[in-house]
């Protein structure tokens, strides 16, 4: 069945082409018998016109000239009555005849009388073109059955000039012409149905085998491939890339049984979300639990009055607002990464000196980098970089407070830049202890701490490094941390130039 619908396809597309191809000649044809039908005869006479216009202005270019008895004149004369059987004939005003192409003088005289004058001119004549000095009749000889051409006007010096032109039996001329046209237009109109046959033929031969790739690939045979001929052509192009789709689909098809036995993989990471917001309710419970605990018992003591002295009084008013900072500090943090992951924070995206914003930084951190009596190193020369300043900031903040509360062995931190193309990359160095390998990929995670007791020391959440990732994310950048062989290496990505900055976008 499916072989029977090809073949029938096949023909169809045979049949198709052939018809177009018949269609374009036999159409070329009939337009050309229509042209000539409607607008050889208006043509034909427009072109004699212009000859008899053209052969008024030579004689009146003559006449200005007083060339008219001239013997180049006669050669010219000569010539436009033999190429264009054009008679001319030039009368004086006294009647005396000054020029004429007719050995018949009183013959064509009379004729052209006839035309001017003649009782029957005013039915058998018509208009053509008229001017100051010259007019152009087209005239019927009843007798004869024949029509003219007329020119008559008068010269620059006042002569009379009378031209005239035989038209030919345009009209015949067009049926001999038409008739001509139709023997032609049926030759072509057969040779164009054998030409189209053979070509549609050579052109559906490669079609019927990638009908049955086709046939073959519905049935999820992959097997069956497409074998070229010796010119390679659009059609063999076209097979070759079947071949590939058969690849690909057979690929596809490979990566869908994959997936299924995926699923199952996708609903156990559905659960571990789940979990992960169970825990992030637990994490945020307990990051509140312990300070208000403090605040309490300390507010409780200042109320029971446990210690009267001043000094005891002063340390728990600054224990209690410490702890409050804190707890401030943390629910500051948790809006902020909200509202970064939410994208409800709008970047201000502008080009800024990074050095100078880096310089800001450590110079709000000197005191605390003087007291932990850590090394600094920093002597990059100016770089700008595309971002929204105020939020890099933050990220910098985040890196180089973690680098000072986690600068262990030489206490020595390193902030370079890395050039990267488009990109600049900026690294925060701090010499110390490794992050587990297993702990990388879990610091940017909120409330993840690899050292709880150490981040609790220092007053540390866990979401300054979720708040770098949010940053950096809503910049279309890059972030990220590495082992080196001295310590740790925290670095961000940022564009240099606006160009790469439109393309992220």
């Amino acid at each position: 069945m499916m072989r029977e619908e090809s073949f029938g396809i096949k023909r169809s597309i045979t049949t198709q082409i052939c018809i177009v191809i018949i269609g374009l000649v036999a159409g070329t044809v009939l337009l050309c018998w229509f042209l000539n039908t409607s607008l050889l005869e208006q043509y034909y006479s427009k072109t004699k016109a212009n000859q008899l216009i053209s052969g008024y202005t030579l004689v009146d270019r003559a006449a200005k000239q007083n060339r008219l008895t001239d013997d180049e004149l006669d050669v010219q004369l000569e010539r436009m009555n033999a190429n264009k059987n054009i008679e001319l004939l030039i009368i004086a005003p006294d009647g005396t005849v000054v020029r004429t192409t007719s050995n018949d003088t009183l013959n064509l005289i009379e004729r052209f009388m006839d035309v001017l004058f003649g009782a029957a001119s005013d039915k058998a004549r018509r208009e053509v073109v008229r001017t100051t000095n010259y007019t152009v009749l087209k005239v019927t000889d009843q007798r004869m059955s024949a029509e003219y051409l007329v020119l008559w006007g008068t010269l620059e010096d006042g002569n009379l000039v009378m031209m005239r032109t035989a038209l030919e039996s345009i009209r015949e001329s067009v049926t001999i012409s038409n008739r001509f046209l139709a023997y032609i237009g049926i030759c072509s109109v057969l040779f164009s149905a054998l030409v189209g046959l053979f070509v549609t033929r050579r052109i559906t031969r490669p079609i019927r085998r990638m009908t049955e790739l086709s046939r073959q690939m519905t049935e999820l045979d992959f097997t069956a491939k497409y074998e070229q001929g010796s010119n390679i052509n659009e059609i063999d192009q076209l097979g070759q890339h079947m071949n590939q789709m058969s690849e690909t689909l057979e690929q596809v098809i490979g990566e869908l049984k994959t997936a299924n036995n995926e699923l199952k993989s996708d609903i156990e990471k559905k659960e571990q979300i789940d979990e992960m917001r169970k825990e992030f309710l637990s994490n945020v419970s307990h990051e509140l639990k312990t300070p208000l605990a403090l605040i309490q018992g300390y507010a409780e003591g200042l109320q029971e009055c446990i210690h009267e002295d001043a000094q005891s009084r002063d340390f728990y008013c600054e224990v209690i607002m410490d702890e409050a900072g804190k707890m401030n500090r943390m629910v500051q943090k948790l809006l902020t990464l909200n509202h970064l992951e939410f994208g409800n924070d709008t970047l201000k995206m502008e080009r800024f000196n990074i050095t100078e914003l880096i310089a800001g930084v450590l110079q709000n951190s000197s005191l605390l980098l003087q007291n932990e009596e850590i090394s600094l190193e920093f002597e990059e020369a100016e770089a700008y970089v595309w971002g929204d300043e105020f939020q890099i900031e933050e990220v910098l903040t985040n890196y180089l407070s973690n680098a000072i509360h986690y600068a262990g062995g030489e206490k020595r931190i390193r902030i370079f830049y890395t050039d990267r193309g488009d990109l600049l990359r900026i690294s925060v160095f701090n010499t110390g202890e490794h992050i587990p390998e297993e702990d990388l990929d879990k610091v940017w995670e909120k409330f993840y701490k690899v050292d709880k007791a150490r981040t609790r020391e220092y007053g540390g959440s866990g979401i300054g490094l979720s708040i770098v990732r949010a940053i950096m994310e809503s910049h279309h950048c890059a972030c990220g941390v590495l082992n080196c062989a001295e310590g740790v290496e925290f670095w961000l990505e940022l564009d240099k130039n606006a160009v790469a900055r439109t393309e992220k976008e």
